[in-house]
């Protein structure tokens, strides 16, 4: 049984209107709330996500030999390269260092590292 529900996940960002705009946009949610200091997307089944501006945000940076990323999205896509080239066309960056052929690592306009795998992947 479980202790807790998980339903918003809250990412530091340095502008939380653009990146509520590019989430949006990648991931079809709904903006709720949206002013200069915090957004919120609201998803399917509840799940939400959280974006709060801070003045003095640094990106965790790619590639990063340290760990010091904490976590990061894992998105399925039915083809990488065309999606990849959609979301940086919304803001992301495609950078240089991949660490592997069957995914692609992107990072959002404030910097946070995420990754498309392709949807057949998961089952």
């Amino acid at each position: 049984m479980a202790l807790a529900t998980l339903k918003m996940v809250t990412l530091d960002s340095t502008d939380a209107r653009r990146d509520a705009a590019f989430w949006s946009a990648v991931l079809g949610w709904d903006v709720a709330a949206v002013e200069d200091e915090y957004a919120m997307l609201s998803g399917p089944g509840g799940m939400a996500l959280g974006l709060g501006t801070l003045a003095d945000h640094e990106p965790p940076g790619w590639p990063n030999e340290h760990g010091s990323k904490q976590f990061h999205f894992d998105l399925a896509v039915e083809d990488l390269d065309a999606a990849a080239s959609d979301i940086v066309g919304l803001g992301a960056t495609l950078p240089d260092e991949q660490p592997g052929e069957t995914w692609r690592v992107l990072l959002d306009p404030s910097g946070h590292p995420f990754c498309l795998t392709l949807a057949g992947n998961w089952g």
